[in-house]
């Protein structure tokens, strides 16, 4: 494909000769002013140009060998787990945003004798906030719900040997999605600061320093010491709010990407 500029064309012209509808036309007057000033179309050729050239090398699946037409049926059902924990990431990601407004990291007193700020912020939310029960209830079971469907998806992929040649950088990339999943757990499993999260705290502490050579250095990091304190649980919320959603979110759809690019992979 040449990216020299070409000669000039009567869109309006051709548009008029066609029986377009309302939605079409606004589509195409839209598509061809940018095209004339950022030449979309030639890039969207080189996309496509690039995508077919790819997947001519791509190893046919039985089906495709052996003209099994969708013999394959009865896989079906576990192909839609990356699509499923993709979709219960989203919901767990829109409903913690909305808690994010009234949840409070601070492990500082509380009013009430027995919690902290931030423990009262989520009996805030669960007690008195209109809808708020509700609303961190769909965050705890879209969290569950991507866990189960990201490990059920790791267990199609390694025994229908999807993660052969060459489609290895997408099973690296999955390892890497179920470990971020896995941190996305845990620091958000500590940002209540009760009990149980205090005890959750106090394990990670003590396997980060059963680390050898690094493991003090790796309390220090995450944890903020040796025990715990303000410092875990803003660690703890930093991670859960600004730093895992961006890298997970790029990292899914850099997984996506391939999967476009590369189809899917049936049972062989």
């Amino acid at each position: 494909m040449s990216l020299e500029k070409k000669d000039d064309y009567d869109h309006k012209g051709w548009m008029k000769e066609k029986d377009l509808t309302a939605v079409e036309s606004a589509f195409l007057t839209t598509l061809i002013w940018l095209d004339k000033r950022l030449r979309i179309v030639d890039y969207l050729e080189l996309m496509e140009t690039l995508y077919y050239r790819v997947n001519l090398q791509m190893p046919k699946s039985h089906t495709e060998q052996y003209n099994l037409d969708n013999k394959f049926w009865y896989w079906y059902p576990l192909y839609t787990l990356g699509l499923f924990s993709t979709l219960a990431y989203v919901v767990a990601a829109i409903s913690g945003a909305l808690l994010g407004f009234y949840y409070s990291p601070s492990a500082a007193a509380g009013t009430e004798a027995a919690g902290t700020v931030a423990y009262e912020s989520i009996a805030f939310i669960m007690r008195d906030l209109q809808f708020g029960f509700m609303l961190r209830s769909i965050h705890r079971w879209a969290a569950q719900v991507m866990v189960a469907a990201v490990f059920l998806h790791m267990l199609r992929v390694y025994f229908t040997g999807a993660y052969k040649e060459p489609r290895e950088l997408n099973w690296l990339i999955g390892i890497v999605l179920i470990s971020l999943t896995m941190v996305f757990g845990y620091t958000g499993y500590l940002l209540p600061w009760d009990q149980l999260a205090f005890w959750a705290g106090q394990i990670g502490v003590e396997m980060s320093l059963s680390i050898p050579l690094i493991g003090e250095w790796i309390a220090q990091l995450l944890f903020g010491g040796f025990s715990l304190s303000q410092a875990t649980l803003q660690r703890m919320y930093i991670l859960h709010v600004f730093l895992l959603p961006f890298v997970v979110t790029a990292l899914i759809a850099i997984h996506i990407g391939i999967v476009w690019v590369q189809g899917i992979a049936e049972p062989h």
